[in-house]
């Protein structure tokens, strides 16, 4: 059974998904398709897989989709910094800002779990 008390990860990874939809949908009205896609699946699949991890099987599965919540954050990083560098592109430092606050967190939890 899920536990539905507040918790930051969740929330935060949640807020960021819909802060990467507005952003995709800006994206896309600039004909920026494929990064756009690109950045739409890896930003919004890493509160997808906290969300799994809330309903972990164990603390191994536990840690495991928080680490693959970890490298769909790093992939969207990747992205923000392309459409960032790009002259040609929108962008929101707003959400760089948000990203690294979520590798943080994710970071912390990873290893606070793999030690206790």
């Amino acid at each position: 059974m899920r536990n539905d008390k507040q918790n930051i990860i969740v929330e935060k990874s949640f807020q960021f998904a819909l802060e990467i939809v507005l952003y995709c949908e800006l994206l896309e009205e600039n004909k920026k398709y494929v990064l756009s896609k690109q950045l739409l699946r890896a930003g919004t699949s890493i509160g997808a897989n906290v969300r799994e991890a809330q309903n972990a099987e164990s603390k191994a599965d536990f840690i495991h989709k928080l680490k693959l919540a970890a490298k769909e954050a790093d992939e969207t990083e990747y992205w923000l910094l392309i459409c960032k560098h790009t002259p040609t592109y929108p962008f929101y430092e707003k959400l760089l800002i948000q990203i690294h606050e979520l590798m943080k967190i994710l970071s912390k939890i990873i290893s606070s779990s793999k030690s206790n």
